[in-house]
């Protein structure tokens, strides 16, 4: 048995341990999809918001990217090891870590997309009457989406690396392998859960992608012509 397990470790990647653990790893992919998007998802209104205020009082906008860049620099394991003490362990803790470091390149994409939006469009769009906010929602939004989507595929591909590390506070996706990999001095799992962890941060710039394309017609056009 000591013998098995001792060849076992000596392997990079085993496939058997893998191959005997897909339940494992199909958990871990929900759980680390579930945390990613959630705090892009809540990384996004936050941002929305803070870009509204900015874009309407132009002084705003300096104090928020400083407070959202401070906020960027903290090192993932030390933001973690304060706020733990406040939150405990979990799922809100680790939300709190993630949507953290979303909100300084959302909130810099969103006010470059909408500063980019031709003055004569927002022109028509106020002599047609329509108010600040819908003008913003329906058109400067509408108009910036290329430039705003660019930031939230650098977002979620960011918030893809980070979750791996909330597996030290009890969450962690693929993370949880990682760990057990570390913990064990075992190969396999690092492997695992590293290469994962890349191939999901793909799939969603690629999804991303797509979204985009999707969502703005126009620039294909506008690329034939």
């Amino acid at each position: 048995m000591l013998l098995a397990q001792a060849s076992l470790r000596d392997e990079l990647v085993s496939w058997s341990w893998i191959s005997e653990r897909w339940d494992q790893v199909w958990e871990a992919t929900l759980n680390h999809l579930q945390l990613t998007v959630v705090a892009v998802g809540i990384g996004l209104l936050i941002a929305i918001a803070l870009s509204a205020v900015a874009l309407a009082w132009r002084p705003a906008y300096a104090p928020i990217t400083w407070v959202t860049g401070f906020l960027y620099t903290i090192p993932s394991l030390a933001l973690f090891s304060f706020l733990v003490p406040i939150l405990g362990l979990g799922f809100v803790t680790a939300q709190v870590a993630l949507v953290s470091y979303t909100l300084l390149i959302l909130v810099r994409n969103i006010v470059a997309g909408v500063d980019g939006v031709p003055a004569a469009v927002k022109e028509a769009a106020d002599g047609m009457g329509y108010t600040p906010l819908r003008r913003f929602v329906a058109v400067d939004l509408r108009l910036a989406t290329p430039t705003i989507v660019a930031g939230i595929r650098i977002a979620a591909v960011t918030v893809v690396g980070l979750v791996t590390i909330t597996a030290l506070i009890g969450e962690g996706g693929y993370g949880v392998f990682i760990l057990d990999g570390l913990r064990r001095r075992f190969s396999t799992p690092i492997v695992l859960g590293t290469v994962l962890s890349v191939l999901l941060a793909v799939a969603i710039d690629i999804a991303l992608v797509l979204v985009e394309r999707a969502l703005t017609p126009w620039a294909r056009r506008g690329v034939r012509h």
